[in-house]
């Protein structure tokens, strides 16, 4: 074999194999433990290589774990699934450039966990505001270590789940005189990141509850794009579910809920403005007696639209709404409509949506509903801001069928998952109302405790804690993402300057790779 095709393979397999371990700790598969041999086998195949190579392995990762995780995409056609993929793909690459300078300083392992920290943060915001589907945190909601995200969210989840896989990587490249020395440090601190989170208190005594109904009205899967686009009768679903819910409550087989929920794009426009419509709803709020939460279209001033959550009390009609803030570009708003409107279903999006600026709870009696819309449930600023407004009860309002239509890859799992990292996050109860599925009751320890599956009809109905407090994590807003991230960049300084400087050597759990010639410090082969 050609030296050249022999150093392509010691870079781009590790690589490829981690991302696709990284892929298969997310739903649908959803074996967590994998999750941190991604990190540790993207260091192995970035070590002691050229920025060249780091950049191909960065890519080759990025392509592996995305294209399988975000494979639903493809229900609306194969270019964007593709674009999507390769955009992240070359994200993380570019990022993957000075990753061999971090893995060749003393005590690596934590900077290269920093190093997570800081892709997923620019991954977050750009471009177009980000994308923060298939962070780390987002597959640890079964992991026994899940509770650092009540300490210090996503980013101090994915940081421990990145450094318990750096450990593992330091450990199995030991030289052999330290290795015992290693392997025992490596242990005691894989061990403390899985003990600490075992150890916290448990959240206070509930004083308040809630009996809190979602309803899954479902939509027909075999529906065609166009039609999906036309959901009028998504609203007849619902409000039929809703009325069997009044009729099993009137007979007494069922508790009256305090507050009922429907999904996103359950009305295709505006209930204040389509009597049909508005009767529809009214006639649910009157057969329970109840306040309820519909997901609608809502026309504002100077042809302004809104993707919102509207509240709608008894005798008094819609009261308020939340405005959905994080739109999703190509799927609420087309950046440069003029060049690109016209192409492929990107037709189906007639006008662009206007993002909402309140994060005011939702009042329903003693239930104020922090409304997180569909894919803000992956934005740590979006769901603070709710919890900070004072909502006691987080509710995911989304709309999945057209991401599940022609086949399921996972797409209402994943965002099941986000969910339940929020609930231990910020230690509320959340609700995710789907039209088609995964709708869920979730528990503020991210325990799942009432599902409905996809393409079905469905009611649940359960009584959550309201609860009051203030997590860590809260309080800390964003500061353990700057701090966490922040090794990553002095990490890359201290490099720097230590290439301008003679090396004694390699660093300890760090072997030359065999790129590296014996008399060269690593951090200058790594430059190459």
């Amino acid at each position: 074999m050609k030296p050249w095709i022999s150093a392509a393979l010691r870079t781009l397999a590790p690589a490829a194999s981690g991302g696709l371990l990284l892929y298969a700790a997310f739903p649908p598969l959803g074996l967590w433990f994998l999750a941190p041999l991604g990190p540790a086998l993207l260091a192995l195949a970035a070590r002691g290589r050229s920025k060249r190579a780091a950049f191909a392995a960065g890519t080759v990762f990025g392509l592996v774990f995305f294209g399988p995780l975000i494979v639903w995409l493809a229900n609306l056609g194969t270019l964007p699934w593709l674009a999507l993929t390769v955009v992240q793909a070359l994200v993380l690459g570019l990022a993957a450039i000075p990753l061999p300078k971090l893995l060749s300083l003393p005590g690596w392992p934590v900077f290269a966990a920093a190093w997570w920290v800081a892709v997923e943060a620019v991954r977050g915001r750009a471009p177009l505001g980000g994308f923060p589907w298939g962070r780390l945190a987002f597959s640890q909601a079964d992991a026994p270590y899940a509770a650092w995200a009540a300490l210090g969210g996503a980013p101090l989840l994915t940081f421990v789940t990145a450094l318990l896989g750096s450990l593992l990587l330091y450990a199995a490249t030991a030289p052999a005189d330290r290795r015992r020395k290693v392997l025992a440090a490596a242990c005691a601190g894989a061990a403390t990141l899985v003990a600490v989170p075992l150890t916290l208190p448990s959240a206070g005594p509930v004083k308040r509850t809630a009996v809190v109904a979602v309803v899954q009205g479902n939509v027909p899967r075999t529906r065609s794009l166009a039609e999906q686009a036309r959901v009028r009768g998504v609203a007849a679903n619902h409000a039929r579910e809703t009325a069997r819910l009044a009729a099993a409550v009137r007979r007494g087989g069922a508790e009256r809920p305090d507050v009922v929920l429907w999904p996103e794009n359950a009305l295709d426009s505006d209930p204040t403005r389509d009597p049909v419509l508005g009767s529809l709803v009214a006639d649910s709020v009157r057969a329970l007696d109840r306040p309820l939460l519909v997901g609608a279209i809502l026309r504002g001033p100077r042809d302004t639209s809104y993707n919102a959550g509207q509240l709608w009390l008894p005798g008094q009609g819609p009261v308020a709404f939340y405005a959905k803030r994080q739109l999703v570009p190509f799927g609420e708003y087309i950046p440069a409509r003029g060049l690109l409107g016209g192409l492929g279903s990107l037709q189906l999006i007639p006008r662009d949506f206007t993002p909402g600026s309140s994060t005011k709870p939702l009042v329903a009696g003693r239930v104020r509903i922090g409304d997180v819309i569909c894919y803000e449930i992956a934005y740590d600023g979006r769901v603070r801001d709710s919890v900070r407004a004072g909502a006691n009860l987080l509710v995911v309002q989304t709309n999945n069928a057209t991401y599940e239509r022609a086949f399921e890859g996972g797409e209402s799992d994943q965002q099941l998952a986000m969910a339940r990292i929020r609930a231990i996050e910020f230690g509320r109860a959340v609700a995710v109302s789907s039209t088609s599925g995964v709708s869920a009751l979730v528990a503020p320890d991210g325990r799942v405790t009432d599902r409905a599956g996809t393409w079905r009809s469905a009611t649940l109905k359960r009584r959550v804690p309201l609860m009051e407090g203030r997590t860590v994590a809260e309080r800390v807003g964003t500061w353990p993402e700057a701090l966490l991230a922040g090794p990553a960049v002095a990490g890359l300084a201290a490099g720097l300057l230590r290439r301008r400087r003679p090396s004694a050597g390699p660093s300890a759990g760090f072997p030359l790779s065999e790129e590296t010639p014996h008399k060269t410090s690593l951090p200058a082969a790594a430059g190459r």
